[in-house]
């Protein structure tokens, strides 16, 4: 369920260059917080997964709202694995 999760929010990520700098952002949208910029689209894209990664991780410890993702609750899904 968390890979499935993590590979339907990168399809909602949006990307744009910044072309002063040169370099690519990445975000997901409703996904506060999520976000990278690299000098190539290939390396935000690695980026922003690992940070979607890092926030997961994050927000699942911390015991934080994470929002519903392609019908997937990560957490009800915690919850019933911790009982």
């Amino acid at each position: 369920m968390l890979a499935t999760f993590i590979d339907k929010a990168m399809e909602r990520a949006v990307y744009e260059i910044i072309e002063d700098e040169g370099t690519y952002w990445g975000e997901i949208p409703d996904l506060q917080g999520v976000w990278a910029r690299h000098a190539t689209l290939e390396g935000c894209r690695r980026e922003l997964r690992e940070a979607l990664s890092d926030w997961l991780a994050l927000r699942l410890h911390l015991n934080l709202p994470i929002p519903v993702v392609a019908d997937i609750d990560l957490k009800a899904i915690a919850q019933r694995v911790s009982l």
